[in-house]
């Protein structure tokens, strides 16, 4: 559903699992920082509704939306995180840099999750300006950042429950 027909903060809070004894890994892009960082207090609040301690969530920072990945490889491989939840956010320029940016980073993602078999959840914002990545990062459709921990919190209870 396109975001401009659902407020990305709006779910059904009965309908996540408990996160308390999960632990989450969190790569935030320095570039548009007043974007990334409210995406970053949206899905850290919405852990800790959900009952995640503070101590199990891990924070790190990359200098850009196309370092995400290997942030996110790099928890993955000296942590023990359960889920890593990228945030990041391109605005369209006058320029391709947008589109090689937006599709390495998709594909990256994707070939983590794979890689690991563990969750790597997509939170970056592929905006057409600055007004619309506001909208989408605590503004009048919610915020990524909720969706993304909710993301992860599911995609963790759904491999528990599988393994089991």
């Amino acid at each position: 559903m396109a975001t401009a027909l659902k407020n990305l903060s709006n779910y059904d809070i009965y309908s996540v699992p408990n996160a308390s004894n999960m632990k989450f890994g969190i790569v935030v892009a320095e570039w548009n920082i007043e974007i990334t960082e409210a995406l970053y207090n949206g899905a850290f609040n919405t852990l800790k509704k959900h009952g995640t301690k503070e101590e199990n969530i891990f924070k790190i920072y990359v200098p850009g939306s196309f370092e995400l990945t290997l942030g996110a490889q790099l928890i993955a491989e000296n942590t023990d995180v359960d889920a890593i939840i990228v945030l990041g956010c391109v605005i369209q320029g006058q320029t391709r840099h947008f589109d090689f940016i937006c599709s390495g980073v998709t594909q990256g993602i994707t070939d983590l999750n794979l890689k690991y078999n563990k969750p790597f959840i997509f939170g970056l914002l592929t905006t057409n300006n600055q007004q619309q990545a506001i909208d989408r990062a605590g503004g009048k459709h919610g915020n990524k950042g909720d969706e993304a921990a909710i993301t992860a919190i599911k995609m963790i209870n759904l491999k528990n429950s599988l393994l089991t």
